[in-house]
């Protein structure tokens, strides 16, 4: 589900191999410490606001934010297994600037609402494990479906246009099925340091996700890599013979790069990832 048991080991060896300083593990870990991304290139005005999405097991609480003007593609955002915190309201807010209409979810709505990591990607693995054992393919169908068509109510989302979605740790796999649950509405799919993305199950997430007419971008964290090397040969040739579009790519970082407030988080390459984001959100969302 989530190797982010390894964080320490990891830092010790990512900062000793000098891609990551301890000034980046020290700094900004708590959830209400700002946090400051790279400016948006001709960035457009958003409108931003707390919302509460229905769903069979009950209200989530979620995130929304949007171009102040117009319509945009919407976007559903998976957080990693820290959750719904200031570190993905700053991503959601982000990719809402470059015209997006995004809705980034709390999980865990069925045990407690966000924030559910008190000190954000500082707080002890052990303290959210819980909440995400919660969680199960089920969940992520049901859940998939009830912001899916949430989104689509929304004026801002634009009519006619795919929706993309991304996951981030443990997110990765409930990208993916979000992709399986809605074929028809999801256009592009994203997976940033995701775990478990590939079992040995009939429905492991990536045979699931091959049965779509999505485009992917997998994103593996270096460690991740070593841990698990058939993973991205299992996901190309499944993928390949689905005739589905992927990009998959081994980063040199740690898992958990992506998201500014992690231990291991790495500028350069959680740039570089966001740069692919875009990318593909071009080409399978306009």
């Amino acid at each position: 589900m989530c190797d982010q048991d390894h964080f320490e080991d990891d830092r010790r060896e990512f900062e000793a191999r000098g891609l990551v300083t301890r000034k980046q593990f020290g700094l900004m870990l708590g959830a209400g410490v700002a946090m400051m991304l790279p400016q948006t290139a001709h960035a457009v005005a958003v409108t931003e606001s707390d919302v509460t999405v229905k769903t069979p097991d009950g209200s989530a609480d979620c995130y929304f934010v949007h171009p102040a003007a117009g319509t945009g593609a919407g976007v559903l955002v998976w957080p990693d297994i820290f959750g719904l915190r200031p570190a993905f309201r700053q991503m959601g807010k982000r990719l809402a600037e470059s015209g997006y209409s995004v809705l980034v979810v709390n999980p865990f709505y069925r045990a407690k609402k966000a924030p559910t990591a008190p000190d954000g990607a500082s707080t002890p693995i052990q303290d959210v494990r819980p909440l995400a054992m919660g969680l199960n393919e089920t969940t992520h169908f049901t859940d998939a479906k009830a912001f899916v068509a949430w989104l689509d109510e929304q004026k801002s989302v634009a009519k006619g246009r795919k929706i993309g979605t991304q996951g981030y740790c443990m997110g990765g796999p409930m990208a993916f099925r979000t992709a399986a649950a809605v074929p028809d509405r999801v256009g592009a799919v994203a997976s940033f340091h995701g775990g478990g993305l590939v079992t040995e199950a009939p429905n492991s997430p990536h045979l699931q996700a091959s049965k779509t007419h999505a485009k992917f971008l997998v994103a593996v964290a270096e460690n991740d890599d070593k841990r698990s090397p058939k993973d991205k040969d299992v996901m190309r040739e499944t993928f390949t013979k689905a005739s589905v579009e992927a990009e998959i790519e081994v980063y040199g970082a740690a898992h958990g790069w992506c998201p500014p407030d992690s231990r291991v988080y790495n500028q350069e390459l959680a740039e570089k990832a966001w740069g692919r984001l875009l990318a593909l959100y071009g080409k399978a969302l306009a």
